[in-house]
């Protein structure tokens, strides 16, 4: 059975698989070497959407010879820029959006998510969200910056109004404090 629910990349696409349609619109605010973005592409289908957002160059490379394998290149925009444009990009409502925080897997560690772009990133997506749609957060808290980062995730995401949003933080209960956790944010369905 592989590695079951073995971290916050694991889980988040968990609840995607559970939460996730043909034909549904989706957001990878952060689509690293795209791995989040091939799922998404599988999960919508052909008649779905997906955007994917990166700041760097070789992380679009990665994600678009990825797609480009499997074969869902058409399914997927590809947007050269950060996670805080997702509201002038994506004008339609989405059902879920994925946020992969920290750095590039594979790469220096010089380029990374910040609290600034995250948050303004986290308010459009919660903005766009459809009733019943989720917002994925997984969470690295261990490399410069991580920590001030997951300050500002939590902060926000306890903030949203218990009146329209769950929120749920899930950490592995076997793993030390600095490992990787999940934020999960649904929007009460209509």
């Amino acid at each position: 059975m592989g590695r079951g629910l073995s971290g916050a990349v694991q889980l988040s696409h968990f609840f995607l698989r559970e939460r996730l349609k043909p034909g549904d619109r989706v957001v990878d605010a952060t689509c690293g070497n795209g791995y989040d973005t091939l799922l998404l592409a599988q999960l919508v289908g052909p008649e779905g959407r997906v955007w994917a957002f990166d700041v760097q160059e070789k992380a679009l490379a990665a994600t678009e010879e990825r797609l480009a394998e499997a074969g869902f290149g058409t399914r997927v925009a590809l947007v050269h820029g950060g996670h805080e444009r997702l509201a002038e990009v994506v004008t339609e409502q989405v059902r879920a959006v994925v946020f992969n925080l920290g750095f590039l897997p594979g790469a220096p560690r010089e380029t990374v998510t910040t609290p600034e772009t995250t948050i303004a990133a986290l308010e459009q997506a919660a903005a766009l969200l459809l009733p019943g749609g989720i917002i994925t957060v997984a969470v690295y808290r261990g490399h410069p910056g991580g920590a001030a980062e997951g300050d500002a995730v939590d902060f926000w995401a306890a903030a949203l109004s218990p009146g329209r949003f769950n929120v749920w933080r899930c950490r592995q209960g076997n793993r030390s404090e600095a490992a990787p956790y999940l934020i999960v944010v649904e929007r009460f369905p209509a």
